[in-house]
């Protein structure tokens, strides 16, 4: 019998280039480009959008993602739920900066200001 992961563990887990598509299909919905959306995941992770692709050509899981990433200063300044959690209040570091990436891509997708979203 295989032991049961953890939602931490799980979310670790993850492989980007599996919901990344899922990513771009909500912003497009709302009238927004892949380039929109890559503007956003750049400023969260410190990436350049040759790294994020990089990323999902390897087959990164967020663990490994986010492992290389320099979170923006203003990463803190994010706030809000996702997926029933606040947060601000995730303890677990790597769950934190994968919800701030829903969330940003949530409020890009609301439509909300980029200059707001970027949190300048």
């Amino acid at each position: 019998m295989t032991p049961r992961l953890s939602t931490d563990e799980r979310i670790a887990q993850m492989v980007f280039a599996s919901f990344y598509p899922h990513y771009v299909t909500k912003v497009e919905k709302k009238g927004h480009t892949e380039d929109d959306l890559l503007k956003v995941i750049c400023w969260l992770t410190g990436y350049t959008k040759a790294q994020v692709r990089k990323h999902l050509d390897k087959g990164s899981n967020l663990e490994e993602f986010f492992a290389g990433a320099k979170l923006h200063p203003n990463a803190h300044l994010i706030k809000g739920v996702v997926c029933g959690y606040r947060v601000e209040d995730i303890e677990n570091p790597l769950t934190q900066k994968a919800r701030y990436m829903d969330k940003l891509v949530d409020e890009l997708a609301r439509g909300k200001k980029m200059e707001s979203i970027l949190r300048k």
